[in-house]
């Protein structure tokens, strides 16, 4: 199940077995036009806040903290809902998420594919808000 949600970088050529593609960086990728990414969806909440991404600044001796501190924003609405929508299409089929970081050890892009993995293995996910309503609340669409 894991191998369903892939990651690529923005300046990576697009593919048809690319699947479901979604953009997970706050920031336009420079330089690549619109109709050049391909996208399905463009999530902005599913990326690292403004002043998250500006602190961590892709500093690999902050990556520990990086990821804990970002874990804790998925957890959040609203992108604990955004996080079980793409998770969902994960079940359906492949699914991948697209980022600009140079650094592909270092980026967002690991760590949200870490919490949808984890998710995909431990069967439904449900955000806080959900879990409070019973699961009735419909999920927010990813943007």
């Amino acid at each position: 199940m894991a191998m369903r949600i892939h990651i690529k970088r923005a300046y990576e050529a697009p593919d048809p077995e690319d699947g479901y593609r979604v953009l997970v960086d706050r920031l336009w990728p420079r330089g690549v036009r619109k109709e050049a990414l391909a996208l399905d969806a463009w999530a902005k909440d599913l990326t690292p806040s403004d002043q998250l991404r500006r602190w961590f600044g892709h500093e690999p001796s902050r990556w520990a903290e990086f990821v804990r501190r970002y874990r804790a924003e998925l957890r959040k609405e609203p992108a604990a809902s955004a996080v079980q929508e793409l998770v969902a299409r994960a079940r359906k089929g492949k699914l991948t998420l697209i980022h600009a970081a140079r650094d592909e050890e270092h980026n967002g892009a690991l760590v949200l594919r870490g919490v949808m993995v984890g998710a995909l293995g431990r069967g439904a996910v449900r955000s806080p808000a959900r879990a409070r309503t019973g699961g009735k609340s419909a999920p927010k669409r990813v943007r």
